[in-house]
């Protein structure tokens, strides 16, 4: 299956995108990288060296210190996908941080994008 391609590609070579998507919306590199450390529980330094080792979305995942157990609140539409109903697991994960990403684009507040603000 296609999608499953991505498993093996490096986390390094998407990484940027992720911060480019961010940024044309005003966003900061800072705000992505504390919504990657927030879902995987990765801390800064963790964060860089995983990126500059080149480690691919399997490894990237399998070796995050602590998912969080919030982010099975993460709902909606990524690339057509409802990221709740994704079945294989890594695809899930992978999907739940592209959902992220596209919140703090659009202009959502931290707390909510972290699933940290209150009713």
């Amino acid at each position: 299956m296609a999608e499953h391609r991505i498993f093996s590609t490096s986390f390094a070579s998407v990484y940027p995108h992720y911060v480019a998507k961010a940024e044309r919306k005003g966003r900061t590199r800072a705000e992505v990288d504390e919504i990657i450390c927030w879902l995987t529980g990765y801390d800064p330094l963790q964060l860089d060296a995983v990126i500059a080792a080149g480690t691919d979305f399997r490894g990237f995942f399998t070796a995050a210190p602590a998912m969080n157990g919030a982010r099975d609140q993460i709902r909606g539409v990524v690339c057509g996908v409802r990221v709740e109903t994704v079945d294989d697991p890594l695809m899930r994960e992978i999907r739940y941080l592209d959902k992220l990403i596209d919140e703090l684009a659009k202009g959502k507040a931290m707390d909510s994008i972290l699933r940290t603000a209150t009713a």
